[in-house]
């Protein structure tokens, strides 16, 4: 993930996986990937982001004959750090892993949990990911400076709604947006979800006034015309999607979301080698290429020691941003 401002930078593409190994015709010692009983925690609700990176992995890998099947399972709690807490406590088993990103490194600020991502062991990086604004298809605000007239008049009264606690993605970009519009952050209303599975509803019923997730979570919905798309929040428009950047709006603030894997602590050599060889092998497979372009996933891959050092950046990072936001 990348955010920029006059004030601060922030990159990130994180996923994590959590799960024993697994066994199919086309994998095994030959190739490194046999991890019997492999599964995956998600540590948040059914339907976002982690969820989708997920699910679309592990099946993506049993189609690649790298593994059997793979057991995906939700175990959602204070944005992400109730499933960490859990891989902490999982100590030495190399057969589960978990789908993470930045907002679990926010969820560790904001939430001052004992167990932080420095305990677990480090697999790898996987995607890049711009956030959207979205508005209910009957919403008021048409266009992204409509939005932005309402909020900056009255912010408190324009609830925001996010798929992460404060500290993550969903939760940074609008606050980027209003420093960038003039709005004092400390003045937004927001509305944290536990992932854009329980957002979506609260932004299709106008609950929030607008949302901001990944795109990846709302592709349907937007191709279906029940969400109305205002704006991305990378450096560049999204192909295949009618909508402006913030900086094309005049928001001089840019940023993008990364997801990748962890595992628990204490495992052996060999145990961690053979799951960054499993999520290596995934990435290289044509099966994952057609994914990214689906879901409109950056490849960002990072594996083991550099995604490691990549995970202590940003942990440092997410702090002086939410510092320098007064947050």
């Amino acid at each position: 993930m990348r955010l920029r401002t006059p004030f601060a930078l922030l990159g990130a593409a994180l996923l994590v996986l959590v799960g024993p190994p697994l066994l199919t015709p086309g994998s095994g010692p030959d190739t490194g990937t046999d991890i019997p009983g492999l599964r995956f925690m998600v540590p948040n609700t059914p339907g976002g982001g982690y969820d989708i990176t997920a699910r679309t992995a592990a099946k993506n890998a049993e189609e690649a004959g790298l593994t059997g099947d793979i057991e995906v399972f939700n175990l959602p709690g204070a944005g992400g750090t109730v499933g960490l807490t859990r891989l902490v406590g999982e100590r030495g088993d190399g057969r589960v892993a978990m789908s993470m990103g930045l907002g679990v490194v926010g969820a560790v600020h904001t939430n001052k949990t004992p167990r932080t991502l420095a305990d677990t062991t480090p697999i790898a990086r996987l995607t890049e990911e711009q956030d959207i604004v979205v508005v209910s298809k009957d919403s008021p605000y048409r266009t992204i400076q409509d939005l932005l007239a309402a909020w900056r008049k009255d912010p408190g009264k324009l609830p925001v709604g996010g798929g992460s606690s404060p500290g993550g993605p969903d939760h940074l970009a609008p606050m980027l947006m209003a420093q960038a519009a003039g709005i004092p952050p400390k003045d937004v209303n927001y509305i944290p979800f536990d992932g854009g599975g329980e957002l979506l509803a609260s932004i299709l019923g106008s609950k929030v006034a607008f949302g901001v997730s990944g795109v990846g979570e709302y592709l349907d919905q937007i191709k279906a015309g029940e969400l109305r798309l205002l704006a991305v929040t990378g450096a560049e428009r999204v192909p295949g999607l009618d909508a402006p950047t913030l900086r094309e709006a005049g928001l001089d603030t840019e940023f993008t979301n990364w997801r990748g894997i962890v595992a628990p602590p204490g495992l052996t050599d060999a145990e961690r080698e053979r799951l960054v060889t499993l999520v290596t092998e995934l990435h290289d497979s044509p099966q994952w290429r057609a994914s990214l372009k689906t879901h409109g996933w950056t490849d960002a891959f990072l594996s083991g020691e550099e995604f490691g050092a990549f995970l202590t950046e940003q942990n440092a990072r997410v702090d002086t941003v939410l510092k320098e936001l007064g947050l």
